[in-house]
């Protein structure tokens, strides 16, 4: 969507309402440090930044819908009657909201009487007249019906454009049919009656067939079945769901088009506001902003009145002399940043196009070395370059920062190089600084902690099948881009890494556990698993014979054949034909199929049991038995996964391509997919588990008596938890026992309600709270632990673990108490 063109003849309508509700479901429920609900705010304004960047120079007006009724409630009152009332976390950050964007000098609509669609509709209407293009920003479905030659449709969360063409691609119907579409099939949010049971292809086909809602309320007679009674029932309300769902292009608006005009931005204001409502990374803007309107103001603003640039030297190495330079600067410092760019994000796969190095802010260097496109400039020799850059790389007295240096260490290893000297990664450096605050990529973090807006990949490369590698692309784009990435690096760790200094336990974390573990992980990544593939293979056929064999049997069970991945035709044998209770619904009302569903099912009914089987196998074999053998590298006959640090908010690892940690091991089935894990001749396999580790670890924090004894005498403390809930002596706990007082344990310290508990061990949850009490009873220490952290929690925003990790909690002291829980 990025388009540097200036806009000047285009105008932006901005569906503020519509993005409201969709920012506070989407974005994390964050909160400043007083506890008030920021995420909201961060959306909407986000989504407000990126059109003024994506459409430089247009006019851009938002609009909000009023409090209140409307003309609507007066033709139907129960219109939206079916709406739940705002959440109060959400009500509060609509007054900001509005704030900011007036700040930002945007022209702020909000009409009694009318919705923002209708007050859109008007605008674009008087946009059209003037021959002005319309871009109306929005993710409400009903705007298809604006959408002309000169009227197209943004949503800026999804990054997608539709225009005339788009809406039949989507809907199936064109623009001037969507409101006919919309009454046929009604909505239940907004309370519109429609016609029963019509969904979206039903309204479809009847308007590609009679080409109207008129026309398909006059042939209603020729329309048979169940549908054709619910059609001709809902002749009398069709015309109503046709009016409710008009937007009202001709409405009188306080001020037309031409009369709206921005004004300009107020700094001083909305670095109040960013500072209350804590956007570091905007605040900075502001005040860059600030200080170059000053610098303007002192030696005569630029010509256009816009701001200087950040000055930036980013060099182009195309020389043995300037390499050499470089080379010389590199082994003088302190420090540098490092970077590679390559072929591919497969590490075993990916080749060097480029390195690129920064030694100071606002100064970095690209050295291309594998750009081959047609007419591509003549570049310096990579075998040679990367012989100069051996030595300093696999120094471990030269320095080195960069971003997620994992993945370049993997990639030199592909030219022999081992890099040492990893000093630090900002990727890890902001993951242990707040694993929760923002996501962990380069351009994130440029903007989160340097209010600066970098050059993304899809920006130079495209996207989908047609992005080019990095190879094709031109070397003075390139460049920039990667001396962006070193530049940004190198500004990042000083950001961050000072940051990180000033807390003692997160500083350990960082420099004794996780940058330690970045060339631990390489080495393991690029070691890789050996894989059985014949076994696989074999095991694969199995499946493939117990899954049809599973199918059989369901088709006996249910007495004819059907697709047993059809939530439709499994709703019509379940419920229909052989009568089986519905436990639970759907949000449309129909019976529920869902996996949780059909577990409660599989314990009384066959054919339920049998569907999940079923399921379960072809999992495994399209997951594993299939797929591993394809990942496995023809050099080395082995798996490589890539492990991630900066994912899983609590400090765990997680794998991927493929997910190396989630094959199972509780079905005979899945422990035999891991048999084909294997060791090369010589060599073993090892497993190790800690014993009990969570347990353990709760001894040690709360100082139970009880707990610390069980360990202390080395018992069975599931055993022992057993004998003290259910009142037995230790020789005399059953296995049952044993089981249940095993998942007393382990939910308790996760916190498992009544409810929780009862279901998993299947009693009553009077009896499932009796043994919470006397587990707590007897172990006292745990519940006031479990009682001060939570208080901790809620004053300090976060946990700590013992080695002083920090686990930030946003939501802890939200004003929604589903979201503090």
């Amino acid at each position: 969507m990025t388009n540097p063109t200036a806009h000047p003849n285009l105008t932006v309508l901005v569906d503020g309402s519509s993005y409201l509700f969709r920012a506070y479901h989407a974005m994390p429920a964050l909160t400043n440090s007083k506890g008030q609900p920021t995420g909201a705010i961060k959306g909407v304004i986000n989504m407000i930044r990126r059109l003024a960047k994506d459409y430089p120079g247009a006019r851009t007006i938002v609009v909000f819908d009023a409090k209140g009724k409307n003309f609507r409630h007066e033709l139907y009152p129960e219109y939206k009657a079916n709406r739940p009332p705002m959440p109060e976390d959400l009500a509060c950050q609509i007054a900001p909201i509005h704030q900011i964007i007036e700040a930002m000098g945007l022209p702020l609509l909000i009409i009694p009487g009318v919705e923002a669609d209708d007050v859109i509709g008007v605008l674009a209407r008087q946009a059209t007249a003037q021959q002005t293009d319309v871009i109306i920003s929005t993710g409400d479905k009903d705007m298809a019906q604006l959408v002309s030659a000169h009227v197209k449709l943004v949503n800026t969360m999804t990054e997608t454009v539709m225009d005339e063409a788009g809406v039949v691609e989507k809907f199936g119907v064109r623009p001037d049919q969507i409101i006919d579409y919309l009454a046929l099939v009604g909505d239940s949010v907004d309370n519109i009656p429609g016609v029963p049971k019509c969904g979206p292809k039903t309204a479809v086909k009847w308007l590609q067939e009679y080409g109207s809602l008129d026309a398909v309320m006059a042939n209603a007679d020729n329309v048979g079945g169940k549908i054709g009674e619910n059609l001709r029932a809902a002749l009398p309300t069709l015309p109503l769901s046709y009016q409710l769902a008009t937007i009202r292009c001709d409405v009188d608006l306080p001020q037309s088009l031409q009369d709206i005009s921005h004004a300009p931005s107020d700094p001083q204001k909305l670095r109040a506001l960013y500072e209350e409502y804590e956007f570091r990374s905007w605040i900075r803007e502001v005040e860059n902003m600030e200080n170059a309107a000053t610098s303007d103001a002192d030696k005569g603003a630029p010509e256009g009145g816009q701001t200087a640039d950040l000055s930036l030297d980013y060099q182009t190495i195309l020389t043995q002399d300037h390499l050499e330079q470089w080379l010389n600067r590199l082994r003088q410092a302190s420090l540098f940043a490092f970077d590679t760019e390559t072929t591919s994000l497969n590490y075993m796969e990916a080749q060097i196009v480029g390195v690129s190095f920064a030694l100071q802010p606002g100064e970095a260097a690209y050295v291309p070395l594998a750009h081959d496109y047609l007419d591509a400039p003549e570049q310096l020799d990579r075998p040679s370059v990367l012989a100069q850059l051996k030595p300093l790389l696999e120094d471990p007295a030269l320095k080195k920062v960069g971003q997620n240096l994992k993945y370049d260490m993997n990639v030199l290893a592909n030219y022999d190089i081992t890099l040492r000297g990893i000093e630090h990664d900002t990727m890890v450096q902001s993951y242990v600084l707040n694993s929760t605050a923002t996501r962990h990529d380069m351009d994130s973090l440029a903007e989160t902690y340097l209010g600066r807006s970098t050059v993304h990949f899809e920006d130079i490369a495209g996207k989908g099948a047609k992005q080019l590698t990095f190879n094709q692309i031109a070397v003075e784009t390139a460049a920039h881009y990667a001396a962006e990435d070193a530049e940004i690096t190198l500004c990042l760790h000083q950001r961050l890494y000072p940051e990180l200094a000033r807390h003692s336990g997160l500083r350990r974390v960082y420099e004794e556990i996780d940058c330690p573990l970045v060339p631990v992980l390489s080495r393991i990544e690029r070691t890789g698993t050996l894989v059985d593939a014949h076994l696989l293979g074999q095991q694969s056929q199995q499946l493939a014979e117990r899954i049809h064999a599973l199918e059989q049997e369901a088709y006996r069970v249910a007495g004819q054949e059907f697709n047993l991945s059809s939530p439709k035709q499994l709703q019509a044998i379940f419920f229909d034909k052989l009568g089986l209770p519905v436990l639970k619904k759907t949000p449309t009302g129909q019976p529920s199929t869902a996996e949780p569903v059909l577990q409660e099912m599989a314990e009384d009914y066959e054919l339920p049991r049998l569907i999940l089987e079923h399921r379960s196998l072809a999992k495994l074999k399209s997951t594993y038995t299939d797929k591993l053998p394809k990942l496995i590298h023809p050099g080395d006959g082995r798996i490589h996964t890539s492990y991630h640090q900066a994912v899983a908010a609590t400090g765990r690892l997680s794998s991927s391509d493929p997910n190396l940690q989630n094959i199972p091991i509780r079905t005979e089935e899945g422990r035999r997919i891991r048999q084909a894990f294997v060791a090369p001749p010589g060599y073993k396999l090892i497993a190790a588990d800690y014993s009990q580790i969570e347990l353990r670890i709760m001894a040690h924090l709360s100082q139970d008596p009880g707990l610390l004894s069980a360990f202390s005498r080395n018992e069975d403390v599931h055993r022992a938890t057993a004998a003290e809930v259910f009142e037995v002596d230790l020789d005399a706990v059953t296995a049952e026992q044993r089981r249940k007082a095993k998942a007393i344990n382990f939910g308790l310290i996760y916190g498992m309600s009544a409810f929780g508990l009862a279901k998993q061990i299947h009693v009553e949850r009077g009896e499932a709270q009796r043994y919470i009490d006397r587990y707590f009873e007897r172990y006292p220490g745990v519940l006031d632990f479990m009682e001060r952290i939570r208080a901790q929690a809620h004053q300090d925003g976060y946990v700590e673990t013992v080695f002083g990790r920090r686990l930030y909690l946003p939501d802890i002291n939200a004003r929604n108490k589903m979201l503090q829980q």
